[in-house]
């Protein structure tokens, strides 16, 4: 122990409160835990500070102008005039409102608050070292701890996220003026996301991507809107490079960004060695690229390494990842971690479902975590939204799946907001009609995701679907008429 240290006991030790930390929090002091919270940084973790709130809040305010400015085919004539400072300072103030309400509801519900940075010493005890000259340390002993401290973005090399051109997302989400010109680095949900709200801003963005498409992961017919999309706002794509550094111009006017074939950097050794099915010419040549800055977006990597995770016992995988069993255990029976240190997929609403259950575990309560029924957004323009299984995860899965889709350009109330690309498409059992999964582009995707994830949640089937009666003229009825297509007897749309 250091000397001058105080130490304290607490029932349940949470370290980390974004969204899956102050969950979990919450939940075991409602549960009667006596609970102490450890924060290093800000309330509400990267989600609510510099995350999921704050990008969404520019792409509603980006989104807002964009409309506006391209209403002509409703007799709208406008040029709106943006202030990025201004933007910026509602998304602040949107954040603010946030973040203490959760401080508030953390004391509410009996949390301690303790601000520091929270290092293992042992399985049961903990160091708490206070930011600023003097403040000095405290132990802390626990019964059981919850690891809940997120993510980070992703650094390559030659591209310090120090150096003033070279941004990462939570930077990039701070600037105050509007950037002439912008290179992407990375074609993820992050890098698509951020490309359309400068593009709207009249930035001129480039989007390198080592891969052959955007967004990983996701089927081409949900990609393909996004894209187009993406085109139509003026954003270029460079598939199959890397980045591999920038340098200042010679007449000072900008960076020059150097990307490299992707399978030339891999087989270097480069930023981002590793397969790539981009098909690119082994010959071909380094692309520069100028811009006014360069915003990395290739990934996140888990806040593990600060914690002395060995001094617990603690394991994790070769990328610092804590791995944990459906409980939220780690292998240390009474440590559990939640959230995107424990893993992918790095969503805020899985880290808090993992939360709520840990904390559940804890006070004794039977409990465990199903990713079933999760959903996954992208809040791109469109927006993509999949819940359950795809056609392709069914068949692997050894059902036989039958699928109805409606197109958002049959839906007289998408017709009406302007915005009538993409579809809904629902997957289910041929035999007994279970509702398997569903994937969404297009309008609202991310609000209409959740009728579907309850259905795969409460094992509904296509009829219960069908047959529940969606109020008119609402996107929502496209869900009802996917289900419908799947029985063959969709109403407005062509039946397969």
């Amino acid at each position: 122990m250091v000397v001058g240290d105080v130490t304290t006991g607490t029932d349940v030790l949470v370290i980390g409160a974004g969204p899956a930390g102050y969950v979990a929090a919450i939940r075991a002091g409602q549960l009667d835990q006596d609970v102490t919270l450890v924060e290093k940084d800000a309330y509400g973790g990267t989600c609510l500070n510099y995350g999921c709130i704050p990008s969404k809040a520019l792409i509603t305010a980006t989104d807002i102008a964009h409309e506006a400015r391209h209403a002509e085919e409703m007799g709208i004539h406008a040029d709106p005039a943006i202030d990025l400072a201004g933007m910026v300072g509602w998304k602040d103030d949107v954040v603010d409102q946030l973040t203490g309400g959760v401080e508030k509801l953390c004391k509410a519900n009996g949390v301690n608050l303790l601000e520091g940075t929270a290092t293992f010493t042992g399985e049961n005890t903990v160091r708490v070292s206070h930011s600023g000259e003097g403040q000095g340390s405290e132990t802390l002993e626990f019964e059981h701890a919850v690891v809940a401290t997120g993510s980070r973005p992703i650094e390559i090399p030659n591209f310090e996220y120090g150096d003033e051109p070279v941004l990462n997302s939570r930077q990039a989400l701070a600037l105050e003026s509007v950037p002439d010109s912008l290179v992407v680095v990375g074609a993820g949900y992050i890098g698509m996301e951020l490309a359309s709200v400068f593009a709207k801003l009249g930035t001129d963005v480039t989007v390198i991507e080592m891969l052959d498409s955007i967004l990983p992961g996701y089927d081409d017919d949900l990609k393909r809107p996004v894209k187009q999309r993406a085109e139509d706002l003026g954003i270029e794509f460079e598939f199959g490079y890397t980045a591999s550094e920038w340098t200042e111009r010679d007449d000072g006017d900008g960076i020059r960004v150097v990307a490299e074939p992707a399978d030339r950097a891999a087989a270097d050794g480069g930023a981002a060695a590793g397969e790539t099915d981009a098909d690119t010419d082994a010959e071909a040549e380094p692309l520069e690229l100028d811009a006014e800055k360069v915003l990395v977006a290739v990934g996140r990597e888990p806040v593990s390494d600060t914690l002395d995770l060995a001094e617990a016992g603690v394991e994790t995988d070769d990328r610092g990842f804590i791995d944990t069993d459906s409980q939220a255990r780690t292998n240390v029976e009474h440590i559990f971690a939640v959230g995107d240190v424990a893993g992918e997929p790095m969503l805020a609403h899985k880290g808090s479902a993992e939360g709520q259950v840990a904390a559940a575990v804890i006070a004794g309560e039977p409990a465990a975590i199903d990713h079933q029924a999760m959903p996954a957004v992208v809040f791109t323009d469109p927006e993509i939204a999949t819940v359950g299984m795809t056609e392709s995860d069914a068949e692997e899965a050894g059902f036989d799946p039958v699928t109805g889709v409606f197109p958002f350009r049959a839906s007289g109330r998408a017709l009406t907001t302007g915005e009538s690309d993409g579809f809904v498409k629902v997957v289910a059992e041929s035999d007994d009609g279970y509702l398997l999964g569903a994937s969404i582009v297009g309008p609202e995707a991310s609000e209409l995701v959740g009728e579907l994830g309850l259905a795969v949640e409460l094992g509904a089937t296509l009829e219960d679907v069908a047959s529940t009666v969606h109020a008119h003229p609402t996107l929502s009825e496209s869900v009802m008429e996917a289900a419908e297509n799947a029985l063959g007897r969709a109403i407005h749309t062509l039946n397969r």
